[in-house]
């Protein structure tokens, strides 16, 4: 146990831009009767390509990762290929959420075997949970996999849980919860009063406003926008950091205005929880739009997605890849 508590990872040990790559598809994939669909010449490329870009740690199998359509072989074998080209040169966080404990141990505990440092876990969704139920979830799974730092994946659209303040306040005392993929930052302040242990990750789009909230806490972010092409969010995380020394908040503000305006037309009408109904569709054709990566078609059910809806996220892909070349260019 010792020696378990040494090399895993701590809330200090992230930092910096955290990107969240989907899980690249063959062009056959929308097909049901496909059994092998991940793209793993693709992954390799992606996750070279934004480890030489720096970021500064990868996440995969959420929602636009596919978690919920991937078979458990083709789950295995995406997170072995990013692990054998990561190398540990950056931490990776696999998600292992399903629809009950026993399930997400086994999968936690392959994906430790496999290499990764650890989970994005949201709860199980069949039922509604309340906060005792939740609780006792990630004790559970820490329980079961000591090693496996564990990021909470805090998507109440997703799993019908608002991850309320108590919630947080007693999973901080989980020593392998470090970490949480968080939704705006309307109640962070308190949030981060009721669990000092727990890094918290907010969206690229707030990390200006969440970092001058706390500078000292606020030291990381999730990005999504970065699979069509990082640089902006390199350039994010560098001038942020810069402000914390300067005091110049200026070109960070800039940035993080860019960024939202760019998001504009991902949501249909504005309305994140529509967007949410088709979420990977419209993200995958974001990042296909910016041609940085090859995100493929969606696994089945979720294949199917308004035509408009559509449109309006490949238009945030091309503003995202001009955002990309401006930075790129900068730097």
């Amino acid at each position: 146990m010792t020696n378990l508590k040494k090399t895993r990872l701590t809330a200090d040990d992230i930092s910096g831009a955290w990107t969240i790559m989907p899980t690249p598809a063959t062009p056959d994939a929308s097909d049901w009767r496909v059994q092998h669909t991940v793209d793993l010449d693709e992954t390799a490329r992606i996750v070279e390509a934004l480890i030489s870009a720096g970021v500064d740690g990868i996440i995969s199998n959420g929602t636009f990762g596919e978690c919920a359509t991937l078979t458990w072989d083709e789950k295995r074998d995406f997170i072995a290929t990013v692990v054998e080209t990561a190398r540990g040169r950056v931490p990776f966080f696999c998600g292992t959420t399903a629809l009950h404990t026993r399930e997400v141990i086994r999968q936690t505990r392959e994906a430790m075997d496999i290499g990764a440092s650890g989970t994005m876990l949201g709860v199980p969704m069949w039922c509604k949970m309340e906060v005792p139920t939740a609780v006792q979830f990630y004790r559970d799974v820490s329980e079961a996999v000591p090693e496996a730092a564990i990021a909470i994946y805090a998507n109440p659209e997703a799993f019908k849980f608002d991850f309320p303040r108590p919630f947080w306040a007693q999973v901080s005392n989980i020593p392998q919860v470090v970490a949480a993929k968080y939704l705006g930052i309307g109640m962070l302040d308190l949030d981060l009063k009721l669990a000092p242990s727990i890094r918290f990750l907010p969206h690229e789009d707030d990390y200006y406003a969440a970092a001058r909230i706390d500078p000292e806490r606020m030291t990381a972010f999730w990005s999504s926008g970065s699979m069509c092409g990082p640089a902006t969010a390199m350039r994010l995380r560098d001038v942020v950091a810069e402000a914390k020394r300067t005091g110049n908040w200026t070109d960070a503000k800039g940035i993080s205005d860019a960024m939202r305006q760019a998001d504009l037309s991902l949501f249909p009408r504005g309305d994140f929880s529509e967007f949410s109904k088709y979420n990977i569709g419209l993200e995958k054709a974001r990042m296909d739009a910016a041609g940085w990566l090859k995100a493929g078609p969606c696994r089945p059910p979720y294949h199917i997605v308004p035509e408009e809806y559509l449109a309006g996220a490949r238009k945030s892909g091309e503003a995202w890849a001009a955002l990309h070349a401006r930075y790129a260019k900068q730097a």
